[in-house]
């Protein structure tokens, strides 16, 4: 194969002085989307990608196949407020999940279909909070991917919008306070100042807690409650008991493994005066509270406990030294979530517990007022459980999702009277599911480590066979068996793939997450290259027959697999990257990331960086695997001009005639998107891999 024709790709003469090092940018100029000369270059590249991917050998079939394995649908827990039930549900036509409400009498309604709002598909629900009575909903939309949600309010009973949009509500929680006969309803929610409030350029951060009565102008008739004088990055969280009596804040400083936490006695003070008092402030460990229907304080802390424990306090009195412990840490689960159930109906109050353990979900149950362990919840098999919902009024009933890596996402209902767990609601839509075995392996490490990782395969594989390897190994994020198109497609195809639990994540508790952060993060890459070598090892695959896929710091990984092991890949899909590492503060939400990885601008923070960042390792000569990069241009958390620098880097560089693409998407962005799009990005991505490890798409046969 002849090298492919890369569009031309000025190199500047830019060097940086830094801390006493000089670093190169050749392609600052694909910093600016909106210059000329990148919109050519993008033009150019744009064309090469579809000259080179859209008639791939399977490409159609795999693409059909991967649409076939979404008809699945999905379907959410239940949300109980005031006799109604909330919940969202994809059928198998559906581009996007629907809000629904199934009204006291039993009638199901569609609250929010963001096809009917916005027919191209590129809005999205991002997120919705029905009021304590069920009688209101704030929900938030975005729109082309840009994450930037506008909050609205809806009157449940009549599907009218009552205020919005309210702008800068990004990420936003929204906590109500009960309703009451002669005051508006009102809610705490997190919104950030004005742009000509703060620094240029600092728009995207600033946040503050505010009170909000609905029907007032935000900008006029909002009560600042909290936040002012506190870090520019910081996050909060906001919480009110189901009482009304209780307020809780929390503020993160970025996406950093701690938090500060206040709560308020707001029978003592109005809601817009609310009296905080510490429970947590300056401790490098992360603490929510949530004050329950008994009135007891339960405490969720990873506080000298990196796996997690659960403690209960007085209220009035939260601070650490009067906590109780209710759930003490295990030495090899990590705890993930809890639920009261404290209906007259049972014997005793009972405490249940979600864990993972060793990125396996189980759930126990325990007795409310001691924390003894005296049960076990029955769940389907080895797979992923998400959320643990209890009414709010209490009762004997809990749910909560399941999935593994060949279940579609169900809910299951947990009845506490019998023992027994049931089928809620299963996914709607009815698809043939491939036969497909799961092993989860472990693996050494270059420092003697144990890693663990899940390898999918068809019954009976044998010899080396096309494989990817996924991972993340980040921000405290767990790899967890779910159901996923694309796997399965790929070894329905005769393809291995694998996902390593890498650190960095939160599969085995706060330790091993910051074992791969700051300057620890070179363990990440380590553990990804031990994988890689333990797939060629045991006889999976071979070298040439291997490919590495992720996406955000996912991306970070694949850029230093790369970079770092050019000779153990074949191939390669980097999707929504950060490569430059020394600038990467400068754009999106780059500080809020810099406790994960460090700031360049602090010396020794910068020699971490520099000793990994992907687009400064990129050497003339050598011979790098094929490399698809993939972007979003309504990304406004990674900006694609980490992956315009990189590509840019690369095709000058590569002595491999192995294609180096770049696949830009318009009107999507980082995280939600419609099925459609998602079924095209799967299928380009997996054709790619496929036709660069040896994978037959076109064949039934396994080759």
């Amino acid at each position: 194969m002849s090298r492919p024709p890369y569009p031309p790709a000025p190199r500047q003469d830019i060097v940086d002085e830094l801390h006493g090092h000089r670093i190169a940018d050749p392609y600052r100029w694909l910093e600016d989307p909106g210059s000329v000369e990148t919109k050519k270059w993008l033009a150019g590249q744009d064309e090469l990608f579809h000259a080179l991917v859209d008639d791939l050998p399977g490409r159609a079939r795999l693409r059909d196949r991967i649409a076939g394995l979404l008809r699945a649908g999905s379907v959410g827990p239940p949300v109980w407020r005031g006799g109604r039930r909330f919940f969202s549900r994809r059928t198998a036509e559906q581009e996007h999940a629907v809000l629904y409400t199934v009204d006291p009498d039993g009638t199901e309604r569609a609250l929010i279909d963001p096809m009917e709002i916005d027919p191209s598909g590129v809005t999205t629900l991002d997120s919705w909070a029905p009021d304590k009575e069920g009688r209101l909903l704030a929900y938030m939309l975005s729109h082309g991917g840009d994450e930037e949600s506008l909050l609205h309010v809806m009157d449940v009973a009549t599907g009218e919008r009552v205020e919005g949009p309210i702008e800068r509500a990004r990420y936003s929680p929204i906590a109500w306070l009960p309703a009451r006969a002669d005051e508006p309803s009102a809610y705490y929610y997190v919104r950030r100042l004005p742009a000509d409030r703060v620094p240029e350029g600092e728009d995207q951060y600033h946040r503050r807690v505010y009170l909000h009565r609905v029907g007032t102008d935000p900008e006029t008739d909002d009560v600042l409650v909290f936040g002012e004088g506190l870090d520019k990055t910081n996050y909060y969280g906001v919480g009110v008991s189901r009482d009304g009596r209780w307020l809780t804040v929390s503020a993160s400083q970025g996406t950093a493994p701690r938090s500060d936490v206040w709560i308020a006695d707001l029978s003592a003070a109005a809601p817009h005066e609310p009296a905080l008092t510490p429970v947590q402030v300056g401790v490098d460990a992360y603490t929510s509270v949530h004050v329950g229907r008994d009135g007891r304080a339960y405490v969720f802390t990873d506080r000298d406990a990196p796996r997690g424990r659960l403690c209960v306090a007085d209220p009035t009195d939260p601070a650490y030294g009067s906590w109780r412990e209710l759930l003490p840490e295990d030495a090899e689960a990590v705890l993930a979530d809890y639920a009261v159930l404290d209906g007259p109906e049972l014997e005793r109050p009972l405490l249940l517990a979600g864990w993972t353990r060793h990125a396996i979900s189980e759930i126990t149950v325990h007795d409310l007022a001691t924390g003894e362990r005296i049960g076990q919840v029955p769940t389907p098999g080895l797979g992923s459980i998400g959320g643990l919902v209890e009414r709010p009024e209490g009762g004997h009933e809990v749910w909560f999702t399941y999935t593994d890596n060949t279940t579609p996402v169900s809910v299951r209902r947990y009845d506490a009277l019998t023992g027994r767990t049931s089928l809620w609601a299963a996914a709607p839509g009815t698809v043939d599911v491939p036969e497909v075995e799961t092993r989860q392996i472990t693996y050494e490490s270059y420092d003697g480590t144990a890693v663990r990782m899940l390898v999918i395969a068809r019954p009976g594989v044998e010899g080396p066979r096309p494989t990817i390897l996924y991972g993340y190994g980040g921000f405290n994020v767990p790899l967890t068996p779910a159901y996923s198109a694309g796997v399965l497609a790929w070894a329905e195809a005769g393809g291995v793939y694998a996902i390593a639990n890498l650190r960095g994540g939160s599969e085995e508790g706060e330790e091993w997450h910051r074992a791969g952060m700051r300057e620890r993060k070179q363990n990440v890459f380590d553990d990804c290259h031990a994988a890689a070598e333990k797939l060629v090892a045991d006889g999976w695959t071979t070298p040439e027959r291997l490919g590495i896929s992720g996406g955000s710091n996912g991306g970070l990984l694949v850029g230093a697999a790369i970079t770092q092991r050019p000779d153990l890949y074949a191939a390669a899909v980097c999707s929504a990257p950060l490569l430059d590492m020394v600038r990467y503060e400068r754009f999106g939400l780059g500080q809020t990331w810099n406790d994960e990885y460090g700031s360049a601008e602090i010396p020794e923070e910068l020699e971490w960086l520099l000793a990994y960042s992907p687009y400064h390792h990129v050497r003339e000569g050598v011979a790098y695997p094929a490399t698809l990069f993939t972007v979003f241009d309504g990304d406004t958390r990674v900006d694609p001009l980490h992956a315009r620098k990189m590509c840019a880097a690369m095709q000058h560089a590569t002595a491999s005639s192995a294609p180096v693409l770049l696949r830009n998407e318009a009107e999507v962005g980082h995280a939600g998107r419609a099925v459609s799009r998602s079924v095209e990005l799967s299928a380009d991505t997996m054709a790619f891999l496929a036709a660069h490890t040896g994978l037959r798409l076109d064949d039934e046969r396994a080759r």
